[in-house]
């Protein structure tokens, strides 16, 4: 029984690697620091929980749910949009509820694209981004994220040729890996590069919540005509520390809304609607638990800046997410030096090529885990590798 060509070649994904590499220093009875995946380690704030727990009873709720989502929970996201960023958006039409937003980015390709269709996605980023559109029959065309562009995609780069023929660009801000946010004065370019094309924006923006000494980003939403050529992709994960309970949105132009709607309605069943209303708990309760962990992950970001410097390493700390991306030191490549770590450290790091062919030459650190077990990892880093060398 032989899978498709294009199940042939997709390769593992990036995070499973690491979660095998975990079990197997585990086996080894290694005590392992891991800084490499994103999901958060903070619980499920307490009234979020309450509010699944009372509506899990509620038999109304065993049924199958809309595909599109209750429209009570779109009125909450447009509720949201509306108090966070000035946005005013149509929750019928402007909306859908996703089984998280990895799902929607994966079937925005399939949505889209016919065989040999380009997409424009990020290099470095989310993998998701490349593989959804290789599974759909597409072909990426990278764009570069490079330090001296502070990461973000030089748009004149690109030739009007493949330009003419892309039907979606990919972009997340903060950004993944490399803890960039994006002002609005580039989501304008993008905009008008978008209307010239006639090319669908995807803006991943799961983590607008996890910012660092007051810088708040903006949504995609807020540039003018975005939601004529965009739609921006949203989670209840991190900012919400509900990863596992599989609920986001997109949000932006209603055509795409509906396309993306009418392709979920056919393969599958929508989000349960406990989950939706835990949702809708999560954006209309109480947000002290959101401001809680940006003063979490500042701490954690402190902490991790000053073990690297310590180190040798003379890097701008992250802006928003809560990742950074760092340069390895001389006579490593990515996985080489992600595998030093592990054996020396005990410490799990990203290897940056696992985001792309712009990622080699850096890892990922993920800030998710408690103060101390950061210390311990930044010590060990240091005692297993001393001063680094550029």
């Amino acid at each position: 029984m032989k899978e498709s060509i294009a199940m042939q070649n997709l390769p593992p994904y990036l995070f499973a690697r690491i979660e095998k590499k975990i079990a197997e220093a585990r086996q080894k009875g290694q005590d392992i620091i891991n800084l490499g995946i994103g999901d958060p380690d903070l619980p499920t704030p307490k009234h979020i929980i309450d509010r699944m727990a009372q509506a899990i009873y509620d038999s109304a709720n065993h049924q199958y749910p809309t595909s599109t989502g209750l429209i009570e929970f779109r009125q909450a996201v447009a509720g949201w949009y509306s108090r966070r960023f000035g946005v005013e958006l149509d929750p019928a039409s402007e909306i859908v509820t996703l089984l998280g937003s990895k799902e929607g980015i994966a079937h925005i390709s399939s949505s889209y694209l016919d065989k040999g269709d380009i997409n424009l996605v990020p290099d470095p980023g989310y993998p998701v981004y490349s593989i959804g559109t290789q599974l759909a029959g597409g072909i990426p065309y990278i764009m570069p994220l490079k330090a001296e562009h502070g990461f973000l995609p030089v748009l004149e780069d690109i030739p009007a040729d493949i330009a003419r023929k892309a039907k979606l660009m990919f972009l997340n801000y903060p950004n993944n890996p490399t803890g960039v946010v994006a002002d609005l004065a580039f989501f304008r370019k993008v905009v008008e590069f978008a209307r010239s094309y006639d090319i669908l924006v995807c803006h991943d923006a799961p983590y607008s919540e996890v910012y660092f000494d007051a810088l708040q980003p903006p949504s995609f939403l807020q540039a003018e005509g975005a939601r004529e050529v965009g739609i921006e992709f949203h989670s209840l994960s991190k900012t919400y520390n509900m990863t596992g309970w599989r609920i986001g949105w997109a949000a932006g132009n209603s055509y795409a809304i509906e396309v993306l709607g009418r392709f979920k309605s056919n393969v599958d069943s929508g989000v349960f609607q406990a989950i939706q209303y835990a949702g809708i708990e999560a954006l209309e309760g109480p947000q002290e638990c959101v401001e809680e962990n940006r003063s979490v992950y500042q701490e954690r970001r402190d902490v991790a800046l000053a073990g690297l410097q310590a180190m040798g390493w003379s890097i701008d700390p992250p802006e928003g997410s809560f990742y950074f991306w760092v340069p390895v030191p001389k006579g490593y490549s990515s996985a080489s030096f992600a595998e030093m770590v592990l054996e020396k450290a005990g410490v799990i790091v990203t290897p940056g090529n696992g985001y792309g062919e712009y990622g080699e030459g850096f890892f990922r650190i993920a800030l998710t885990v408690k103060v101390d077990r950061l210390k311990e990892a930044m010590s060990r880093m240091y005692n297993a590798i001393g001063k680094v060398e550029f």
